[in-house]
Order: C-alpha cells, then structure tokens, then sequence
C-alpha cells in the first residue's frame, strides 16, 4: 500500500533519478517498443476491479458489491484484484503489472461523451483540443516507427491528428441485423472468394463487440489480432482497442465480472501473441471517469469521478498499486458521493510514455497533454 507521505517519497526519488540520466527530447532511435491503449468505454468502477478492502468503510459502502472480494487475492494490505482476473494477478506476481487507484482526468462532470472526449483528445476540458494524444505521441516516435492502428470500427479520437492511422474493422457492418448479415452470407455461400471476403469480414465484426459475448473468447481473439498487427517489423508500434459495456447502472456485480473475464482474457491473448516482444510492450488501460461509492438501488453505481488505471508488460515496474488512498467514510468523498481523485491521469500517462519511449518527461507531457501546463508527470513507472 502507498500512503500520502511514502507516495510523494517514491515520487521525488523516482524525479531524481530521472535527472540523473541521460535524457532525451524525443524518442529518436530505431526501437522494437510497443505500446497498446485499451479504453473501457462507459465508466468502469474502479474499485470493482482493484478494492480497498482494508479501508474501513469499505464492506458498509459497498454493500454486495464487495462479497466478490472475501476471498479475492490480496495486491497488498490494502488492495485486493476481482477474482475474474486470474491473467492479471498471475502478472502481478511476475511484476508485469501495475495498478493506479484515486485517479481521474481533469474532468469532473459526469457526461460519457464530455468524459472521453477528455481522456482521448488529452484537454483538460471536452473539446478543448481537436486531435488526439496517442497520435500526438506519433510526433514524439522516429518517423520509421511512427505507425499506429485502432481495433475498431473507425478511428477513435485518441488517435485521430495529422499523422495517418489505419483501423481493422469495417464500418457499415454493425449497423446492419444480424438477420440480414445471415442472408448475405447464404448468397455467398456458393462463391468461394466471396464466402471467405465475407466470413474474415464477418470473423472481425465478432472482434468489436461486448467484451461479454461469447465467455470472453470474442475478446482474446480481439487481443490475438492486435497482436498480430503488431508483431511484424514493419507492423504497427501504437495501438488502440475499443471496449464497451462498462457502464454499470444496474446489476453490477453479475455484468462487471463477466466484462472483467472478458478483458483479461484479452490481456492474456494479447501477452501470448506478442512474445517475446512483451518484454518491450507496455499496456494501459483506462477509463473516462469513475462509479459512486454507494450502491443504488438496482444494484449498480451511478457515474462518479475517481477510478483505478492499470499499465501492464514486461516493460512495467509492477508488482505495486500507486494510491495516495483518500478513504471512503463519507467526510472523504467527493460531493459527498465519489471517489476522490488524487492523482491526475494525464500525469500517470505522460509519465508512463516518457519511460518507456526514452522521452524527457516535461517534454512528453508538453507534446501528448499541452493543455496540462505544470503538470508534473508521475515517475519510476518503468
């Protein structure tokens, strides 16, 4: 567990002996790094996957939201991971994992649209800024390795700018019923080259949908093809995947650990399709904000405000949760109802690209969040 004094300790150490290396204001050498951005769309709860169990208020505030986490695996003495996670806590062993809690973007409404427009495009208010800060981070890479993809069915804001992306999905297809898509497929039965266009079209629609569907096998092979984008030497450095279905108003606790199995066995699919070049990937997955304390009445949680982050691979400093905890009793939250943010993700982010890329933090920051003036990125994360 990090409190507020060892927190701000591992900071200035991790600041310090950032000054002592050799720093560099871009990522100008050849490098075999990859770097994947999972988003989960809709307002994951953050302490739904990584509980503070040994907050006291925990158990009370929650409710049935924290039986999953009797016999959770414990991260430390404070934090626990949702048991649907096995890929996850296996890599938290290995110290390929990472976890940040208390943590937001600077945007404190609770809007989805407004949200991710903040958290893709790197503003510190929606619409601030036109393009993206994962394409921006394509300035900071040599021009040979700036080659980036989304797994989506367009190209999402984060990667959206002036430097050109490609996405693997088509997309017109999921607009159209599933009854319809089935009588196309019956007329193409009978042309070979066709049938197999239409089934490969077919096999990557499957690949965008709800990490739920299909036991989780739907999202490993979405992280077996991202892998497979990027495996090549000449294939994509930067990479975007699109996750739904976290917005969890009712029923929570069935609907958020099947999505849970779901992205770790994305995770897993993912790991095993980049070997041996894990040991160069980082992985980070956020969200736009976080869920309420409380459980309403449904049993789900409303939108709220501070949430948890993960970065993953073999690049990580893993094996920790960063939390500079702000407690749950009702005095310590948010307007009386959320999480407190205490730690800003543009500052978690920047500070995770800046490691793993060779990128001098302030200039990383400067490039991927210009709106984030001051803002210090957080160190010692590679």
């Amino acid at each position: 567990m990090y409190d507020r004094r060892s927190f701000i300790g591992s900071g200035a150490a991790g600041a310090l002996a950032l000054a002592l290396a050799p720093r560099m204001a871009f990522a100008k050498a050849e490098t075999d790094k990859r770097f994947v951005f999972i988003i989960q769309r809709g307002a994951a709860d953050g302490m739904g996957i990584v509980a503070p169990v040994g907050d006291p208020a925990f158990a009370a505030a929650r409710g049935d939201l924290a039986t999953d986490f009797a016999g959770a695996a414990r991260l430390d003495g404070m934090f626990a991971l949702h048991p649907a996670m096995t890929t996850l806590n296996g890599l938290y062993g290995q110290r390929q994992a990472l976890f940040a809690h208390a943590v937001a973007s600077p945007y404190r409404d609770r809007s989805h649209f407004d949200g991710q427009n903040v958290l893709e495009s790197g503003g510190t208010s929606a619409y601030q800024e036109k393009d993206g800060w994962l394409n921006r981070l394509l300035g900071v890479l040599p021009p040979t390795q700036a080659k980036a993809i989304a797994v989506s069915a367009t190209v999402p804001l984060a990667l959206r700018g002036k430097y050109d992306v490609s996405s693997y999905a088509p997309s017109n297809l999921p607009q159209a019923s599933d009854d319809l898509l089935q009588r196309v497929a019956m007329l193409y039965q009978g042309d070979s080259q066709l049938h197999a266009l239409w089934s490969e079209a077919m096999g990557t629609r499957a690949l965008t949908g709800d990490l739920a569907a299909g036991g989780g096998a739907n999202a490993a092979a979405t992280g077996a093809l991202a892998a497979k984008l990027m495996v090549p030497a000449n294939g994509a450095r930067i990479a975007m995947i699109e996750t739904g279905g976290w917005d969890t108003h009712t029923q929570q606790r069935q609907r958020l650990g099947v999505q849970l199995k779901g992205l770790d066995a994305m995770i897993g699919a993912l790991q095993a399709g980049l070997d041996p070049l894990w040991s160069d990937t980082m992985v980070l997955v956020a969200t736009e904000f976080g869920r309420t304390v409380a459980v309403n009445g449904t049993g789900g949680t409303d939108h709220g405000t501070g949430s948890s982050a993960m970065l993953l691979g073999g690049a990580v400093r893993g094996g920790r949760v960063l939390a500079d905890w702000p407690g749950l009793a009702p005095a310590a939250l948010f307007e009386g109802r959320d999480l407190r943010p205490t730690m800003q993700l543009d500052a978690f982010i920047g500070g995770a690209v800046a490691g793993h890329f060779g990128v001098e933090p302030a200039r990383a920051m400067a490039a991927l969040f210009p709106a984030s003036r001051g803002t210090t990125a957080v160190s010692g994360l590679v």
